[in-house]
């Protein structure tokens, strides 16, 4: 028997609008805890790629239009790799904390899809999904953990994007 690479791979995006500027004090121990936590999840089974700047994330990369959310974009080899990250060890931890740093927003602020393996999704991409969850739902193109979908019923919704 051998082995095949997968021909799809899951992207998430999730944002967060911030109570307080990056760097002042209230938000120090999240600012603190990015590098170890991204050192996390580069080294978990089943994580592929994340977006990053050249400060090692991505607290710097417009999302949306506002300067007051923060997104963290991501590759994985499935929904359970990328279960057992967000809600173990470390990012747990961090998970339980994030009404101290982040507000609490009404609309979806995190969505999924499946991308060609090799693809690396861009921003654009993201914020297109994020807001066809927000105006549509769960749907191939864009769900969530709850409501997801494997990427043999993704079909088109597997290509890179409806804006590209």
């Amino acid at each position: 028997m051998t082995d095949t690479a997968p021909a799809h791979e899951l992207a998430q995006v999730n944002i967060a609008r911030l109570r307080f500027p990056l760097h002042s004090p209230e938000l120090k121990d999240f600012v603190d805890a990015l590098d170890p936590v991204n050192a996390v999840a580069d080294a978990s089974d089943g994580f592929v790629w994340r977006l990053q700047s050249d400060s090692g994330n991505a607290t710097d990369i417009p999302v949306l239009g506002d300067e007051w959310l923060i997104v963290n974009m991501s590759v994985w080899r499935d929904t359970d790799a990328l279960t057992a990250f967000m809600y173990q060890g470390l990012h747990r931890d961090l998970l339980s904390r994030r009404r101290e740093w982040f507000e609490r927003l009404e609309e979806a602020v995190t969505v999924l899809w499946w991308v060609p393996a090799g693809h690396r999704p861009t921003v654009a991409e993201a914020e297109d999904r994020l807001l066809h969850l927000r105006a549509h739902g769960a749907t191939p193109y864009a769900f969530t953990l709850r409501a997801s979908f494997p990427p043999e019923e993704a079909g088109e919704a597997v290509t890179v994007s409806r804006s590209a």
